[in-house]
């Protein structure tokens, strides 16, 4: 696994307080409607905790529910704010 997927795992439990260990979510593991900590203040402790670890911005037109889909899709996200910072 990347270093991404693997700090957006971290970034999950710790931002989420999910009883799980970061090893326990799989890439394909479903966030959105899944996760019941994944509500509406989930997801802002979530977007906040995401861009303090990897120092990005993410903008309020870039949230959607696909990059909440899964752990992977989350980290692909991830990445390509990356990758364009």
């Amino acid at each position: 696994m990347t270093e991404t997927v693997n700090a957006v795992r971290e970034v999950l439990v710790e931002a989420l307080e999910l009883p799980r260990r970061p090893e326990d979510l799989a890439v394909d593991t479903a966030l959105f409607g899944s996760l019941p900590e994944l509500d509406s203040f989930g997801v802002v402790a979530l977007v906040a905790s995401i861009e303090g670890r990897f120092d990005i911005t993410i903008d309020d037109d870039e949230f959607g529910a696909d990059i909440f889909e899964t752990v992977g899709s989350l980290a692909d996200f991830v990445d390509s704010k990356l990758a364009s910072a």
